[in-house]
């Protein structure tokens, strides 16, 4: 029997920025892990290899030596062909490219492949330039800090369920994705500028593969003053708390109503309606919390387009960070969700996502989640673990 050739890449460095507010990893890994960041790209991919294991005797898995994916597929059991060994003991950009040109050259049936908008730039560079391989579809699993482009699955565990259904040879249609990426260094000064560089044939099953990222601030602000005019009231009947303001342009908007300086894509800590930590990391923010004597509540917003609410964006709210928040009095009282009906409406019914690298979490944080989405104006919208 024929063995299904998946081409997998691992860039072991995604998202590493993420936890210490770096925002990405771009000529930051160094500096990131003194911060005390943790690699986590060979987990997320893992968790997608984890859906294939029933098939794991049908598959050969082409890949890159170490932890750019040898090592990840060997642990979990399968077939394991190694076409390229990186020469650096720190991954770079080429190594993507050359990984993915020596699986075009093996005529891989797919490549699935683990990091941000960057990995999918290095893996376009390769796929578009030769008319061979532009039909070889690819698949990102969601690593990075930064998730613009439009070739990435919803979740880890939603790679994988695409490349079940290409294993089990279900009718699986292809289109195209658009390859995105912002200037990092506009980014961490919190400007957002996305541009369009490619494009590269990925799976077309929408219930796995997200939609490009929308982008830009709120039109209506009438709707955003009354929202914002809500949490500000809630936070005047609770004095004492904490409050840990997540990314975005929504949860800027209220900041502005505050009169405070802001970190667009960061995390911000209010105390007393007066700013007390900007940008801050995860260390910083678990020791803030763990220490205050009262309560800390989470303002947080989605990512528009997508519904992530937990795990892109804002990898400084992490796992032992929202069980805290959860532990205390009022439980999911605490998390503070701010969002417009049309942004939600711009979802088509798809659940909101959480996608924290915690699976016991993410599944306990499931089901219906209040949304303020006016004054005096609450909904009730689902929220859903990876699927």
């Amino acid at each position: 029997m024929k063995h299904f050739k998946l081409g997998f890449i691992i860039n072991p460095i995604a998202g590493i920025g993420g936890s210490v507010a770096l925002k990405g990893s771009d000529g930051m890994v160094e500096h990131a892990l003194t911060l005390g960041a943790k690699p986590q790209a060979n987990n997320r991919a893992k968790m997608a290899l984890e859906v294939l294991l029933p098939y794991k005797n049908d598959i050969v898995i082409y890949t890159a030596s170490g932890l750019m994916g040898e090592q990840c597929a060997i642990q979990l059991g399968f077939k394991v062909k190694v076409v390229y060994t990186s020469e650096n003991d720190t991954t770079q950009s080429k190594d993507s490219k050359l990984a993915a040109k020596a699986l075009l050259v093996n005529d891989v049936d797919i490549i699935l492949f683990a990091g941000g908008d960057g990995t999918a730039r290095d893996i376009a560079n390769v796929v578009t330039i030769d008319d061979d391989y532009q039909q070889v579809p690819v698949l990102g699993i969601p690593a990075g800090c930064k998730i613009h482009s439009g070739v990435y699955a919803i979740t880890p565990k939603a790679a994988g369920r695409i490349i079940e259904l290409m294993v089990t040879k279900e009718l699986v249609t292809l289109t195209t994705g658009d390859v995105m990426d912002i200037d990092e260094s506009l980014f961490r000064q919190g400007i957002v500028k996305a541009k369009r560089y490619s494009e590269m044939k990925i799976p077309s099953e929408l219930r796995y593969v997200q939609a490009v990222k929308s982008g830009g601030v709120e039109s209506d602000e009438l709707v955003l003053q009354d929202i914002a005019a809500n949490v500000i009231e809630n936070m005047h009947d609770h004095e004492d708390a904490q409050y840990i303001i997540g990314s975005g342009s929504t949860t800027a908007f209220l900041m502005n109503e505050l009169a405070l300086d802001n970190t667009l894509l960061g995390v911000d800590l209010v105390n007393d309606l007066s700013l007390s930590a900007s940008d801050v990391t995860e260390a910083i923010l678990y020791k803030a919390i763990t220490e205050y004597p009262g309560l800390s509540q989470l303002v947080i917003t989605l990512i528009g387009g997508q519904g992530h609410l937990f795990g892109r964006g804002n990898q400084q709210v992490s796992p032992r960070i929202i069980r805290f928040i959860l532990a205390q009095p009022g439980g999911s009282d605490n998390i503070i969700i701010m969002a417009t009906k049309a942004k939600l409406a711009a979802l088509l019914n798809k659940p909101l996502i959480s996608d924290t690298g915690d699976s016991e979490l993410d599944q306990k944080l499931s089901g219906f989640m209040t949304i303020t989405t006016g004054y005096k104006d609450q909904v009730l919208y689902p929220l859903a673990s990876p699927q």
